[in-house]
């Protein structure tokens, strides 16, 4: 790994900006850029930040992305979400870094999975499956896990079994393993 001091460039925000404000920005090396792959045609970077260290990397399709981590021997699944026959959004799940990666497929943002948040994260996924589900509180609930083969609430396994079906909409996941 190459490490180098740089220094950061700061300037007063212009337009409507507050008083105080400030915009941050840095230089990057060319040989890091280029070995990143980033050309004029292909310059997004995703960038995150835990607390302590900015990471940036090349942001690649779900897919590409999906099929790296897989020959890197990751356990990826793929969940696609329709509605009705419209395929709306497909999720590409990483098991062993539990971490997604997803692409609409659709302009209505009600009709895709995550809505407006374009970089979801393994709680939101989660957070989805169980609106996809039976509620944990609803009475029943017990004699409905047992129809299905289940002995817990668990959102993942009743969405392969009823494939996130309800009752007042008609969206529908599938799901299947990245070859």
């Amino acid at each position: 790994m190459e490490k180098r001091l740089i220094k950061v460039n700061i300037s007063t925000a212009g337009g409507t900006a507050g008083v105080d404000s400030k915009t941050y920005k840095i230089s990057l090396p060319n040989s890091w850029i280029q070995q990143l792959g980033i050309t004029g045609d292909e310059r997004e970077l995703e960038m995150s930040f835990d607390g302590e260290c900015i990471s940036l990397r090349r942001h690649l399709s779900a897919e590409m992305l999906a099929k790296n981590q897989k020959s890197q021997e990751h356990s990826i699944k793929v969940l696609k979400f329709y509605d009705k026959e419209q395929l709306c959004s497909t999720i590409y799940m990483d098991f062993t870094t539990r971490s997604l990666q997803v692409e609409n497929h659709c302009d209505n943002l009600t009709k895709t999975a995550f809505g407006k948040n374009k970089l979801p994260v393994w709680e939101d996924l989660m957070s989805f499956l169980e609106e996809r589900c039976i509620p944990q509180g609803r009475a029943g609930l017990r004699e409905y896990l047992e129809s299905h083969g289940l002995q817990e609430y668990d959102p993942w396994q009743i969405i392969k079994k009823t494939q996130g079906r309800m009752a007042e909409d008609q969206q529908w996941l599938s799901m299947e393993e990245l070859e």
